[in-house]
């Protein structure tokens, strides 16, 4: 069930990518992500509603939704989305994937978790692959305050995504699945999100063009509730900083995507870093027991 879960989440967010590359144009990045988010609640909660699953969390509860709504579902992708304006989206990626170092941090700041040295070393390989395969990006990114200020947004996204995965445990611990966080809180987060709207006197425009609309859908519904609900499942069964690992294994299959649609070159930097990524995954996910059997068998041949 782990496996199908990370599967799911990793091929669903790898592909997201596409859907929002259509969507770049003349409607505001703010607007489009409150379109993702307002479609993504309606479509959940209605959801719900029809298969008689909906439940009205108690006013406490309700408070750590929207902290979660907060974390998960507005500010952070606006970070994302305005870092992509000063990086290439191969440096978002690498720092996104810091979510997997800031998960296993922040676990043992909040809930005491032991950092394991399992998690570091998957962690170290699974960053280290992906600056190989972006090594190009890295060294083509633009410097000075400009790249600067993107590196900084991106962090800032990360960080909100690594909390809004430890209030999501503290959801799920306190008996508040992540279907019924996830639905409230998609729905919390595009009232943050107009709320900005309006702050900010962005306009709001609705295009008409079907490709958009059809990208907007498949973000909302498959990206957003189905990608989401799949990962914090993930997060409430194996721990935030496994779960986290997605973060590494998704730009890949970005790639592995761009490799067909675009024809995207693979070079053996790019190779390298894929068998390094592949070996952090091997290595998150393989037990504790295994690794130390291998390891003793490995000293034992040398």
């Amino acid at each position: 069930m782990t496996l199908l879960l990370f599967i799911t989440t990793v091929l669903i967010w790898g592909t997201t990518w596409i859907a929002i590359a259509l969507q770049v144009g003349d409607v505001p990045v703010l607007v489009s992500v409150f379109y993702r988010f307002a479609l993504a609640g309606v479509v959940f909660v209605l959801g719900l509603a029809l298969l008689r699953r909906l439940e009205w969390p108690n006013w406490q509860a309700q408070r750590w939704i929207w902290l979660q709504a907060m974390c998960l579902f507005s500010f952070n992708f606006l970070c994302f989305y305005t870092a992509a304006g000063y990086l290439p989206s191969g440096v978002i990626s690498l720092i996104f994937s810091l979510a997997t170092v800031f998960n296993a941090v922040n676990a043992r700041l909040f809930f005491g978790d032991r950092i394991s040295g399992q998690t570091l070393l998957a962690a170290l390989l699974g960053l280290g692959g992906l600056a190989l395969i972006f090594a190009g990006d890295i060294a083509d990114a633009r410097v000075g305050a400009n790249a600067w200020i993107g590196m900084v947004f991106a962090g800032i996204g990360t960080l909100c995504f690594s909390l809004g995965n430890m209030v999501s445990r503290r959801n799920s611990a306190h008996g508040i699945s992540p279907v019924t966080a996830n639905a409230w809180g998609m729905s919390y987060g595009a009232l943050i999100l107009l709320a900005l709207i309006w702050l900010s006197g962005t306009p709001v425009s609705l295009p008409r063009d079907p490709i958009y609309l059809g990208a907007l859908a498949y973000l909302s519904v498959i990206g957003t509730v189905v990608g989401f609900t799949t990962y914090l499942i993930m997060v409430a069964r194996i721990g935030s900083a496994k779960a986290a690992y997605a973060t590494v294994m998704f730009p890949i299959v970005a790639l592995a995507i761009s490799t067909v649609v675009e024809g995207y070159s693979w070079g053996i930097m790019n190779a390298a870093g894929l068998m390094l990524a592949l070996s952090g995954n091997l290595v998150m996910f393989t037990p504790v027991d295994m690794l130390r059997r291998h390891l003793h068998r490995s000293r034992r041949a040398i």
